[in-house]
């Protein structure tokens, strides 16, 4: 019996994936002077950076309505008896309780159709790969109960790192006052954020962009499960900074599967230009 996946925008699964595996993708919402856009609808992910960039005190976001998801699960339901659906952290943004909400709908309309909501208590590129891996394990015809009992327990291990370019965004999703990203906009370190276990974290700096690479590959060196070699890499407006991390990757673990992702807006609204990330699953 089928399967299919709903996500969010956030995950920032690529247009090739969503197609090539069937995934609806439910998007979040930005809010600019005035207008709202459709995250990857209205807007693409570059048309929302320059958007952004144009003035940033005027862009703000929101998380879609159940209704939103909704209307995912119904077209999900059209070809498929079971539905997984795999959101952003519920420590980061309100959309895990809007699908759980339009869950409840959906079961009234559908009573013989399986729906499983799982918060992946990660974000971007990390949660990415959860949906990936869970979109091979439905290719490789496993168990729907069995995708999501791996699911749950890879989530545990999934390791996302975000390198930032400057601190001066990070006021913007209300987790350091103004006044301190603006000192740190001047100072020459790199932070580096940590999600996990539904949240985001300080996850250590860097004195310059090079260092605080070899910082992230470290730790991917030092966690990586070698049972579960897929890596995710994401970035914002550095294309050619990703491919140069990709390359490092693949040469430490030439068995790995490697992809790469352009950060959703609504993380790169709190983080700014330059960022570049990686997710794993650890040991």
């Amino acid at each position: 019996m089928k399967i299919a996946i709903v996500t969010d925008s956030i995950a920032s699964i690529s247009k090739e994936d969503s197609e090539k595996y069937e995934i609806q993708v439910v998007p979040l919402n930005l809010l600019f002077e005035g207008k709202i856009y459709r995250d990857g609808i209205d807007l693409t992910v570059e048309q929302a950076y320059e958007v952004l960039e144009k003035n940033p005190d005027h862009f703000s976001t929101s998380a879609p309505s159940p209704g939103d998801f909704l209307q995912a699960y119904r077209k999900a339901a059209a070809s498929a008896e079971k539905i997984i659906c795999l959101t952003v952290a519920k420590g980061i943004s309100a959309t895990y309780d809007s699908a759980r909400m339009a869950q409840g709908l959906f079961k009234t309309e559908f009573p013989k159709k399986e729906l499983e909501v799982i918060n992946t208590q990660t974000a971007t590129v990390g949660q990415a790969l959860l949906i990936l891996t869970t979109a091979r394990m439905i290719n490789e015809g496993k168990d729907f109960n069995e995708i999501i009992k791996i699911i749950q327990n890879l989530r545990e291990k999934t390791q996302t790192y975000l390198l930032l370019e400057t601190i001066r965004y990070i006021y913007r999703t209300g987790r350091i006052p103004e006044i301190a990203s603006k000192i740190g906009g001047i100072m020459p370190f790199k932070p580096i954020l940590k999600i996990a276990d539904d949240k985001m974290h300080f996850g250590g700096m860097a004195n310059s962009k090079e260092k605080g690479v070899k910082k992230i590959i470290n730790i991917l060196k030092e966690n990586i499960n070698s049972s579960h070699p897929e890596i995710g890499i994401t970035h914002n407006s550095a294309p050619e900074e990703a491919e140069a991390l990709k390359e490092k990757i693949q040469s430490l673990f030439p068995k790995s599967n490697i992809f790469i992702t352009l950060c959703s807006p609504i993380i790169g609204y709190g983080t700014g230009p330059g960022l570049l990330g990686i997710a794993f699953y650890s040991k």
